[in-house]
């Protein structure tokens, strides 16, 4: 499940997307648009910027502002910056202690598989897909 945190790290990113020609964008503004608390929107941008996924810039006209063009961020690099894990179980997770089932687990090639499917998806779309209304539109189930 996808934490609020990574639901509206998305959103500010999407947000941010469609206001990309409007400079540095004040965090009062994109807090307003989202309706999201500004103190929980500041730690949300905190970590956007800290790993240069955003820019800041303080005092007057100061705000903040994407560090790449929009097709150039994909939904699985947000999400994993806000997510413990998108694993789908516990076995999978990236520091999980090694399952002592793992041998012999009918189920691992299938939890396994679904990750797979998760990254690929999450990495096929773009924030330039989502502010065009499209999720990418290539990928099949």
């Amino acid at each position: 499940m996808i934490s609020t945190k990574g639901r509206y790290a998305l959103r500010v990113m999407v947000d941010m997307a469609e206001h990309a020609g409007e400079g540095y964008l004040p965090l009062r503004d994109i807090a307003q648009r989202q309706e999201i608390s500004e103190k929980y929107l500041e730690s949300i941008l905190k970590t956007l910027v800290k790993n240069r996924l955003l820019s800041g810039l303080r005092g007057k006209g100061g705000g903040y502002r994407l560090t790449r063009a929009p097709e150039d961020y994909t939904v699985e690099e947000i999400l994993r910056l806000t997510e413990d894990s998108l694993a789908p179980v516990a076995c999978l997770e990236e520091d999980a202690e090694p399952c002592p089932r793992a041998s012999h687990c009918r189920t691992l090639g299938l939890w396994t598989g679904l990750y797979g499917v998760i990254e690929k998806y999450l990495s096929s779309v773009t924030l330039a897909d989502l502010i065009a209304g499209s999720d990418g539109g290539n990928y099949v189930i």
